[in-house]
Order: structure tokens, then C-alpha cells, then sequence
């Protein structure tokens, strides 16, 4: 198992960027609960922000694929808008060990 950060590192309404054995995830937080996914928008495999650690829309409400502007619900990684609306980001299974993110 391969430990991304401790839970404290991520701040509430935030996500962040990890490299892990050449795949790119990243990890959201939303009402105190973490969520990880791998960085591919579903639209066309993209990473999905351009700068780092910039996963959400505005209001920090949704992630949002910065190249065409998908929105994806932060608690199930659907998309609710844009070019792939249906579609779902493929989430990674990982558990929380004394604080730590750590994927399966």
C-alpha cells in the first residue's frame, strides 16, 4: 500500500494531485469525507487541471475538468455537465490508517 498524504494535509472543499508508479490520482475532500480518483477526465483521458492541485470549479462546489469544463459531483465522480455527462471518473480504493490516505 502507498500512503498519498495524512488526512490533515487536505483541507475541507480542496483536492490534491499525486504521481503514484506512473498513475496520476488525485484526492478530494467534502464535509470531512476523502475521496480518491484517477486524474483521466473521461472525455478524452486528459489530466484534468492545467494548474497543480486545481481540481475544483469556483465555488469549490464540483471537480472540474479544466480542458473543456466538465463537472463531476465530488462524492461519486459522475459527471453532471459538459462533454461527458454520464460518464463517471474511475475512483481508486484506498483507506484511512491513523490519518493516513493510503491506496489499495
Amino acid at each position: 500500500m502507498t500512503v498519498l498524504c495524512h488526512s490533515d494535509e487536505l483541507e475541507e472543499q480542496s483536492a490534491r494531485g499525486f504521481e503514484v508508479g506512473g498513475q496520476r490520482l488525485f484526492a478530494v475532500k467534502k464535509d470531512g469525507v476523502i475521496y480518491v480518483y484517477r486524474n483521466s477526465c473521461p472525455h478524452i483521458g486528459i489530466p484534468l487541471e492545467f494548474q497543480p492541485d486545481e481540481f475544483l470549479d469556483l465555488e469549490k462546489q464540483f471537480i472540474q475538468c479544466a480542458n473543456h469544463g466538465a463537472l463531476f459531483e465530488m462524492e461519486t465522480g459522475h459527471c453532471v455537465a459538459g462533454p461527458c455527462v454520464g460518464q463517471t471518473l474511475t475512483a481508486v480504493e484506498f483507506q484511512l490508517d491513523n490519518g493516513l490516505i493510503r491506496i489499495l
